[in-house]
């Protein structure tokens, strides 16, 4: 009978949490493109462009994120496309993300006083230059803790991509646990590991928020 250390438990865990770290920052980073484009559609004076950004927020804040990595694994292998578990997982997660993020960074730019469009405006700015040059700056201010903290509900997120068979942290917790039996040892191993990805971006989402908060009764 094969023995398993700790280590070697351990070691399997730590190998899957790259994959779990790259699939997070690939579907932060896509997301938050993504839902910047969402973001100029929602605000947008056309009412066209704010009728489809949120119908696309509605869609994917409404549905289950389960429902759409299906969708994405399964769904378009319907039409004969063949995706890896990697890419449905990174576009799902991403797609997702955006829906979450754009809403985060409304909310944040429709937080700049109306005042401060309307002096841009009397200075002879178009609209594109007065979202970079002025309400962008001090909506940044706003989004950063916000963002930083749903950065750890991606982390979390990216546990269900295991359904489709990607190969991450949680997934390869069940693939140790079945050759080890060792349930206790090797999810308690998986939480901590979950624990140490999300809890320094916890932190840090709330310390940004304190020095902005002290920064904002100064001013």
């Amino acid at each position: 009978m094969i023995t398993f250390t700790l280590w070697d438990i351990l070691r399997n865990l730590l190998l899957a949490t790259r994959w779990t770290i790259l699939l997070s920052l690939v579907s932060f980073l896509g997301g938050g493109m993504v839902g910047l484009g969402l973001l100029f559609l929602r605000i947008s004076k056309r009412k066209a462009f704010r009728v489809i950004a949120r119908y696309y927020i509605e869609l994917f804040q409404g549905t289950p994120l389960l429902m759409q990595l299906f969708i994405a694994f399964f769904g378009l292998g319907l039409f004969g496309i063949d995706v890896p578990a990697w890419l449905a997982a990174g576009l799902a997660l991403t797609l997702w993300s955006a829906a979450f993020l754009a809403e985060i960074w409304r909310g944040c730019v429709e937080a700049v006083a109306r005042g401060q469009w309307e002096a841009s405006a009397s200075l002879g700015m178009r609209r594109l230059q007065q979202m970079r040059y002025v309400i962008l700056p001090q909506a940044l201010r706003v989004a950063i803790p916000p963002t930083v903290g749903f950065s750890v509900q991606i982390v979390k997120g990216t546990a269900l991509t295991s359904i489709i068979g990607f190969v991450e942290l949680s997934k390869a917790g069940t693939v140790v646990t079945n050759a080890t039996f060792q349930p206790f040892t090797v999810y308690g191993l998986v939480a901590l590991i979950y624990f140490a990805l999300c809890w320094p971006l916890s932190k840090s989402s709330q310390l940004l928020e304190r020095k902005l908060n002290v920064a904002h009764r100064n001013h």
